[in-house]
């Protein structure tokens, strides 16, 4: 099973329509996906759910905020969490599904709570206490009953320690990125943040010396370019050198790009289903979705 963090500090970047069309292409090719929406604005959670069916039935008791909350009075099943009966499935064929961890409003609040969490009496146990609260997920997605074969976490625009905790979990990270200044600096800064969790993380779990904590080694699997508007058939000539000084850093950069749509991909999420599947008559939106998907595919999976 593959754990895929999708995390850009800059928000605005498309981040989230990345992760539901890559999610809904891959369940559309015969893969079973769980998406999980670590992000309080939880834009991917009303990517596949109505407002109003997310207040009624999700909101009191189904979100991830229920797992991470530290003040819980009684355990929470994981796989409670899970919500299956999303439209987006009446789209697939048999052998995919894509099944659903909502978000909510209130996580912010959450990652306030488990900040507290990390001091201690002393040096030990400040270092269990970290490696407790950087767990919550890893042991949540360890519990799952139903198999899956790739978990896509759309992480919030931020360092904080519920993106930290999808980094800890996760395989790989993929970037998405809009190919202007203020999206592109923050990638350099984002692989340093990312390299100094890996050290401090697999630091305090040798002084553990707990075998059955495994060491984390998450790799970058690649920037992905979002909002591209094309000219000529190609990016237009502004933002070329964004796209060229991503490259630069060292880190893999996807051949195919998403251009910008902000029509179509504004309106796809009040219908339940993502562009990729729902606008199939838009040749030029969905071919490069479906490339960057089987480009991916052929990374990560």
């Amino acid at each position: 099973m593959e754990i895929i963090s999708v995390i850009n500090y800059k928000g605005g970047v498309g981040k989230t329509t990345i992760t539901a069309n890559l999610a809904s292409q891959l369940a559309s090719k015969g893969y079973k996906v769980l998406a999980i929406d670590l992000d309080p604005q939880a834009s991917l959670t009303f990517s596949f759910v109505t407002p109003e069916y997310w207040l009624n039935d999700l909101s009191s008791s189904k979100t991830i905020k229920n797992w991470f909350k530290p003040s819980r009075k009684s355990t929470i099943d994981f796989n409670s969490l899970i919500i299956d009966n999303l439209k987006v499935n009446d789209y697939l064929i048999e052998e995919g599904k894509l099944h659903l961890i909502a978000s909510h409003l209130e996580l912010i609040n959450v990652d306030l709570e488990l900040a507290t969490l990390l001091g201690g009496a002393n040096l030990q146990q400040t270092k269990q206490n970290f490696l407790k609260v950087h767990r919550k997920l890893i042991e949540g997605i360890e519990s799952l009953e139903t198999e899956y074969d790739i978990i896509l976490i759309d992480c919030p625009p931020n360092f904080n320690i519920v993106t930290k905790n999808a980094i800890v979990a996760s395989n790989s990270i993929l970037i998405p990125a809009k190919p202007d200044y203020l999206s592109t600096m923050g990638i350099d800064y984002l692989q340093k943040s990312l390299n100094s969790l890996v050290k401090e993380y697999n630091d305090y779990r040798e002084v553990e010396d707990d075998e059955e904590l495994e060491l984390i080694k998450p790799q970058i699997l690649g920037v992905i370019f979002t909002m591209i508007q094309i000219y000529g058939g190609k990016p237009i000539s502004a933002q070329r050198p964004f796209i060229a000084q991503t490259k630069k850093l060292g880190i893999n950069v996807f051949t195919s790009v998403i251009r910008e749509n902000k029509t179509l991909f504004a309106d796809a999420p009040q219908y339940g289903v993502p562009v990729v599947l729902q606008y199939t008559n838009r040749d030029d939106i969905t071919e490069e979705i479906k490339d960057f998907v089987d480009e991916f595919e052929n990374l990560a999976l």
